[in-house]
């Protein structure tokens, strides 16, 4: 298991000057105790017979130089600086003449154990701590088994901030792994959003496409022999249709090659992608219905398409998702209904919704039931998306009507690339 990386905190200031500062820290406390600081009759603790002594100086110096070696060895070997702070502490009590290992020579370890607990497995910092808790253990165990006095009361202060080290550094830990899950599982979620959007464009502009062609390629296999004219018009349409559709589909598998999951930008850019014409390279929208229309009509199945109310803006997702639902309703109509034309109504006159439907006079739902194709229910999941409302079901007067409500915010910007 590998160690997480450091906190953005901790980046600017590496552990050990962390560790060097809370270890002159605690010496300068530890000498600033033991003088008569001004407003004071005497020393609050007084002075060991060593620290003033050049075996005890020396005691000290040795002490610091293992508190600097284990501060440097934090990041690389964190158990092996442990041992050396320990060693350190213990070292530099010794002069001091005391019963117990003072928090002062103890604070650099607890701030050693913070970043053990905060930035290793949880297994390692259990064994960091366990060190630091064993020491103080082992220290006045030695002392008792030589008759000599023990501060209990104070060394179990001292083993409490050992504790709450630990706990503070393996509850940073926690949180931060559960960032890093968190993060994950929206990475996920954004790249399976995005496989179900290109699904439904791909889905939307091939069956639409093909849906034109083969009703073409219809009508050029009844006149070929005898109006070879009108056949050469509708075979030409064939591969105007069909090289548009290939153009799209190179664009969106050239997007899913350049994709980075793990790119700063990923989810914002899925948040706004925005499906693109492949003959216009522009994204689609209400402005579109007309040429959608128009090309239909063409191509023997007649697209009445009706406005109500003015033009206005609208936000890009319910401007292109409003031109999705109709441009696969129309596609139905053609693949299945078996009927000539068809009718597009689009009601803007209520500012806060967007209504649209589609009626025609063909089958029904009988032979749209058949096969396995997804065009309702990606018109269902769009609606959805955008919390409308989305109906479609055959007509008591015969035929198939699709309805969808779109609400659509009071203020909406302009997007780039979106037309009104």
């Amino acid at each position: 298991m590998h160690a997480m990386p450091p906190m953005p905190l901790l980046k600017r200031v590496q552990p050990s000057v962390w560790v060097a500062l809370a270890w002159a820290a605690g010496a300068v406390f530890t000498f600033l105790v033991r003088l008569r600081l001004p407003g004071e009759e005497e020393p609050a603790v007084l002075a060991g017979v060593l620290i003033y002594r050049w075996d005890g100086l020396v005691m000290l110096a040795v002490a610091t130089c293992l508190a600097v070696a284990g501060g440097r060895r934090l990041s690389r070997r964190p158990l092996l600086a442990m041992a050396l702070l320990l060693g350190a502490a213990v070292l530099a009590t010794t002069p001091l003449g005391v019963g117990e290992i003072p928090l002062a020579q103890f604070l650099a370890v607890d701030v050693a154990l913070f970043f053990v607990a905060s930035t290793r497995p949880r297994r390692t910092g259990l064994v960091a701590a366990a060190m630091a808790l064993g020491t103080l253990v082992g220290y006045l165990g030695v002392r008792m088994l030589y008759g000599w006095n023990v501060g209990m009361s104070a060394e179990t202060a001292v083993a409490m901030t050992v504790v709450i080290a630990w706990l503070i550094g393996n509850s940073t830990h926690q949180a931060r792994e559960y960032a890093e899950q968190s993060r994950v599982q929206a990475a996920a979620r954004a790249v399976t959003a995005e496989r179900l959007r290109i699904a439904r464009e791909m889905h939307d502009t091939v069956a639409h496409s093909i849906g034109i062609i083969a009703l073409q390629a219809g009508a050029a296999a009844r006149v070929i022999e005898t109006q070879p004219v009108a056949a050469r018009e509708a075979l030409s349409s064939i591969e105007n249709a069909g090289r548009e559709t290939l153009a799209g589909l190179r664009r969106m598998l050239g997007a899913l090659r350049q994709a980075e999951p793990e790119g700063p930008g990923y989810a914002a850019e899925l948040a706004h992608a925005a499906p693109l014409d492949p003959a216009l390279g522009l994204a689609l929208g209400l402005a579109d219905v007309d040429r959608l229309a128009a090309t239909t009509t063409a191509a023997g199945v007649r697209v009445d398409v009706r406005w109500h109310g003015e033009p206005r803006p609208l936000p890009p997702e319910i401007d292109i998702s409003a031109y999705r639902i109709i441009q696969e309703a129309v596609t139905n109509v053609v693949r299945h209904a078996g009927t000539p034309s068809c009718r597009v109504t689009v009601d803007r006159r209520r500012t806060e919704e967007l209504s649209i439907e589609i009626t025609d006079d063909g089958r029904g739902v009988r032979q749209r039931g058949k096969g396995t194709g997804w065009g309702l229910v990606g018109m269902r999941e769009r609606t959805t998306l955008l919390h409308g409302d989305f109906s479609a079901g055959p007509r008591p007067a015969g035929g198939f009507r699709v309805t969808a409500r779109l609400p659509v915010p009071v203020a909406v910007p302009v997007a780039a690339g979106v037309r009104a």
